[in-house]
């Protein structure tokens, strides 16, 4: 019987913990002395952060990359250096990948293939995927996760929480409690990858009147909970396509394979890839798009949906009662009429693409530029009325809508991405929306979402 490699880990676990609670209590103290009045370099130790948990193979990577994201979160500096992390870690050899596929599918394993990479053709910060070919033929990618992802886990999530709290004593303009908890549940639900293969099927229901979009589909019984077998999708990385010298066509399919590959499943089933970067999606020879990577899947409450819908709708009209109500819907608990006022400026500027009613790029409705002129705005403004509490919901949704920000800024398109949202909003209906993701939730036997509350 093959050894299990994911509880082996005690002393895993602790070299890991000395690892991380270095980088970690860098940031702690840093954060303390800067606000102490110590002179610190912050960004020389941020790139420092940046290296060490690049080498981390592991969930704080995620963490950090994800908070890199929120206004105010982490220090500027850290999350300037952090928003760069890729899940690009080494790969494990030739001999742990022999050990897991054993592990997973028991001694003879490779009697279910032909053919079987023992170079990985990616490697990513929970798992690595090897290139297979089936006894039928088929060619397939094998998913296998590293070892001690569960004890990993556990312990950069303590690690995480720590230099949390000690910059919550500094900061007040955004409490991050809600933050932690979704984070917490959508990385520990990543490390089960029969949930990944049931996202696949949601993902394959959702879009499939969407031919633009590719969505591999899973080899249920070459799969558990620490291997994930799929179909072998082809296609070019986006920074390779990008080096070409592309017809504006090819662009703007591109960009609009990406708007109905993340936004279809939100609007019509509350459901939301939130791994938006452009190392989870490949280029097909129509320019048309392969979505990849599934682990990281929040389904939203339908009133959640609704509520992005009204404040939509409330900015469009200037509506500020519509809006104050929207943002219950959002999450947001005990806000003040002032507080709403300090969001609808943030709100304005995330929906602007959306409200222009013609054709353009995203850099003229979106400038990065302006982008953080408006968070540090909002972000002065939080502060002066006492700051406000992130709801869980707002996570994923704030980081996908950055990642495909960044992704439509690159890909340079020009399209009238007013016309494609009312499309899709078209006739909304909450209850029908409900009724809809039940019924796909169940099709595709998604477990319930994890919950610490």
């Amino acid at each position: 019987m093959a050894r299990d490699l994911d509880n082996t880990g005690l002393m895993g676990e602790l070299r890991r913990m000395a690892r991380t609670s270095g980088a970690v209590g860098g940031i702690a103290a840093r954060m303390a002395g800067s606000r102490l009045g110590f002179k610190t370099d912050k960004g020389v130790h941020a790139e420092g952060l940046k290296s060490a948990l690049g080498n981390l193979k592991g969930p704080l990577m995620k963490a950090a990359q994800l908070l890199s994201t929120i206004p105010g979160a982490l220090p500027e500096e850290y999350a300037d250096e952090l928003a760069h992390l890729q899940s690009n870690a080494p790969p494990m050899g030739w001999s742990f990948v022999r050990r897991r596929m054993q592990a997973e599918l028991g001694a003879g394993w490779e009697k279910h293939f032909r053919s079987f990479s023992h170079e990985a053709v990616a490697a990513a910060s929970l798992g690595q995927v090897h290139r297979a070919r089936l006894v039928d033929g088929r060619e397939v990618a094998c998913k296998l996760q590293y070892p001690d992802m569960q004890a990993a886990v556990d312990s950069d999530l303590r690690q995480f929480r720590a230099a949390l709290v000690i910059y919550r004593k500094f900061e007040t303009a955004i409490r991050q409690d809600e933050v932690y908890t979704e984070l917490a549940d959508r990385l520990r639900e990543e490390l089960d990858y029969r949930r990944e293969a049931s996202h696949l099927r949601l993902y394959r229901d959702m879009l499939a009147n969407t031919p633009e979009v590719t969505v591999p589909v899973p080899v249920e019984a070459l799969s558990t909970g620490r291997l994930l077998t799929m179909d072998w999708v082809s296609g070019r990385s986006m920074r390779t396509v990008l080096g070409e010298n592309l017809p504006q066509e090819y662009r703007n399919a591109m960009a609009t394979a990406l708007f109905k590959a993340w936004y279809t499943p939100v609007y019509r089933y509350g459901v939301i890839h939130g791994d938006p970067h452009m190392g989870n999606f490949t280029v097909r020879d129509d320019y048309g798009l392969n979505l990849l990577d599934f682990g990281a899947v929040r389904i939203f409450s339908p009133r959640f949906v609704e509520g992005v819908i009204d404040l939509f709708t409330a900015l469009r009209e200037n509506n500020e009662e519509l809006a104050f109500h929207a943002y219950s819907k959002w999450g947001f608990v005990g806000i003040s009429r002032e507080t709403a006022s300090i969001l609808n400026e943030w709100a304005r500027f995330f929906y602007r693409p959306l409200m222009t009613d013609r054709v353009c790029s995203m850099q003229e409705s979106n400038d990065p530029a302006e982008a953080r002129q408006v968070l540090e705005k909002v972000y002065d403004g939080l502060k002066r009325t006492g700051g406000v509490k992130l709801p869980r919901e707002f996570v994923l949704m704030d980081r996908s809508a950055i990642g495909l920000g960044s992704a439509f800024l690159r890909l340079e398109a020009r399209l009238n991405w007013h016309r494609m949202f009312e499309e899709l909003i078209e006739g909304f209906d909450v209850d029908v929306l409900a009724q809809r993701q039940q019924e796909a939730l169940a099709k595709a036997k998604v477990p319930p979402a994890l919950s610490s509350l």
